[in-house]
């Protein structure tokens, strides 16, 4: 829908009332995955974000869905969401054309512990659309890299054409102390790289587990595997870190979907330091 006309529709005064951002860019990553930008309608620069956080973003005629932000969060002239075409409303989405109306409200939500690794090695491990949460934290640390030891990026995915960010995780891998590895479940003929699960890149990996950061994102059997690996390892489970991404509705604890124990995901989280929710974590239908 055009900007203008999406304007005419809205009200302001409200938490739950998105504000107006024009489509500035569809990009494909994926057969099914695509990367939208998003500009300010008014010419004002977007409110700035920190890493992990996320928006509702409102499709007029189709719905509002949680997005998490994917893009540099020192850039405020566009912010980047990256989005599988699962439904009714993605496709509407990632349907859009430049120049047309997405209402957005936010951002909302916890971040990544960007200050709490400071001086220490960061480990990002990350499944399929998992990577899209993390990467501005990624973002975030090459910008300020003296701050940070070692950078290890650890990527797994269905297939490599489920493989997202390809040409940036190449380049992340050139730079000086940062390691970069990706695997796939099922690899064909012209896979080259590595087969099998994420956690299996362990053994490629060098960890000291007292001097570490964890950083997960991904479907939530395998951030289960990953916490039992690195809790294998010696790491500390107040070092490893999480995103919650599940039963989000409306992005501020009003409505109760994304209750999970005693927090909502939306308003607490998304990220949540893994001792927080140890006791809640993998249990069936919570």
């Amino acid at each position: 829908m055009p900007v203008a006309e999406l304007e005419r529709e809205q009200t302001t005064g409200s938490e739950m009332t998105p504000a107006m951002a024009r489509v500035a860019q569809v990009r494909k990553e994926t057969y099914d995955t695509f990367t939208l930008a998003l500009e300010p309608s008014g010419g004002e620069p977007f409110p700035g974000f920190t890493p992990g956080q996320f928006s509702m973003l409102y499709v007029y005629g189709n719905g509002e869905l949680p997005i998490s932000i994917s893009g540099d969060p020192e850039d405020r002239a566009r912010l980047l969401y990256t989005v599988r075409s699962v439904g009714k409303t993605t496709q509407a989405l990632v349907s859009s054309r430049p120049g047309d109306a997405v209402g957005m409200r936010g951002p909302y939500g916890s971040h990544w512990p960007l200050k709490v690794a400071r001086g220490k090695d960061v480990l990002i491990v990350a499944g399929g659309i998992g990577l899209a949460p993390l990467r501005p934290a990624i973002h975030y640390i090459m910008r300020h890299r003296a701050d940070y030891n070692r950078l290890i990026v650890l990527y797994g995915a269905r297939s490599p054409r489920d493989l997202i960010f390809r040409k940036q995780l190449e380049d992340w891998g050139r730079l000086p102390d940062t390691q970069v590895l990706s695997t796939v479940d099922y690899g064909g003929l012209s896979w080259r790289g590595h087969v099998g699960v994420v956690t299996g890149l362990f053994r490629l990996v060098r960890l000291q587990p007292f001097h570490t950061v964890a950083m997960i994102c991904g479907p939530e059997i395998m951030m289960r595997y990953v916490i039992w690996e690195l809790e294998a390892r010696g790491m500390p489970p107040g070092d490893l870190y999480l995103s919650l991404e599940r039963n989000m509705k409306c992005g501020i604890g009003f409505c109760g979907h994304c209750q999970y124990g005693p927090n909502f995901i939306c308003k607490d989280g998304p990220i949540f330091p893994y001792h927080e929710v140890r006791s809640w974590f993998g249990r069936y239908e919570l």
